[in-house]
């Protein structure tokens, strides 16, 4: 489990740091295997996937597509180089009712698990299913600012060796507050809306 505050890089950094340890050979005799197995990201809402996809891919400098793609209802960008693929809940719902092995599929990170939904509460049951009787190999890491520690360890390990939990800080800047009132004749609201003058004093 990763916790940490908005903003402090849970989309971006975990995905690829994910990928880079499951890409590593488990022994020094074990070879790498000829097509990488990929990192799914899901996502609460296909604008988040997306958005999430073209952030990553950006960072890395290339097209959504190539090591980072996505796929949400009726659309996909993805290819054979694709390690990192942010997908929605409900679309890796309908896959792993498809195939419970996930063929091809070497972890699962839960994105914003904390916004609990029928279709993200049963892909974590089938997802801990599924790892539990076919593919222990699978790696399953939940990231939220705001997640249940109480019970989502225990459940994403086990109640014997519950999972561990990365907790990143996060860094509080200080903020200065200056109060401007708008100049005397200029309203907050007009009749056709927000006026052009209080605008521009907010500017």
């Amino acid at each position: 489990m990763v916790t940490a505050p908005p903003g402090t890089g849970k989309t971006t950094l975990v995905p690829p740091l994910v990928a880079d340890a499951v890409a590593r050979p488990v022994g020094a005799e074990a070879p790498r295997e000829r097509t990488p197995r990929r990192v799914i990201v899901t996502q609460p809402r296909r604008v988040a996937a997306r958005a999430a996809a073209r952030r990553l891919a950006a960072l890395l400098g290339e097209e959504v597509g190539v090591t980072v793609g996505y796929a949400v209802r009726g659309e996909r960008r993805a290819s054979a180089r694709t390690r990192i693929e942010v997908v929605t809940a409900g679309l890796l719902l309908r896959r792993l009712q498809g195939d419970p092995e996930l063929p091809g599929v070497a972890a699962v990170v839960l994105d914003e698990v904390h916004e609990r939904s029928l279709e993200s509460d049963l892909l974590l049951a089938l997802l801990l299913d599924a790892r539990a009787a076919l593919r222990e190999d699978l790696t399953v890491v939940a990231m939220s600012a705001t997640p249940d520690l109480t019970r989502l360890p225990g459940l994403l390990g086990g109640v014997t060796a519950p999972a561990p939990v990365v907790e990143v800080p996060g860094v509080l800047y200080p903020l200065e507050e200056i109060w401007a009132p708008p100049p005397s004749g200029t309203s907050r609201l007009g009749p056709r809306g927000v006026p052009r003058q209080f605008l521009a004093h907010v500017a």
